[in-house]
């Protein structure tokens, strides 16, 4: 996500990790540290630091497989961030860009 927006909204955020916009929702209700702000409307805006925790959940459930009671549990004992996060974020740009450059090809 770019850098210098304050709030991204949950459909952006949703598209950033591909998953559906319910998932976001749900995690909301599993997770206590996860509360984006929201307007008067409902709205929901996440900061950058939701999005982080967003993509240790997601990455913990999807990528380790870990359930939802050993994800609340990785969480809650380690507080600092995975190495392997970020390497499967940077792997998956790459795969990104490799695609891409393979369509255009």
């Amino acid at each position: 996500m770019t850098e210098g927006k304050l709030y991204y909204g949950i459909g952006e955020v949703a598209k950033e990790l591909g998953v559906n916009q319910s998932l976001l929702r749900y995690w909301e209700t599993e997770f206590p540290d996860l509360r984006p702000s929201k307007n008067k409307r409902g709205t929901r805006n996440y900061t950058q630091q939701d999005i982080e925790l967003l993509r240790r959940i997601h990455y913990l459930t999807k990528e380790c497989g870990l359930t939802l009671e050993g994800t609340r549990q990785q969480l809650k004992n380690d507080k600092s961030p995975d190495k392997n996060l970020q390497l499967v974020e940077t792997l998956t740009e790459l795969k990104t860009f490799l695609i891409q450059i393979k369509e255009s090809i």
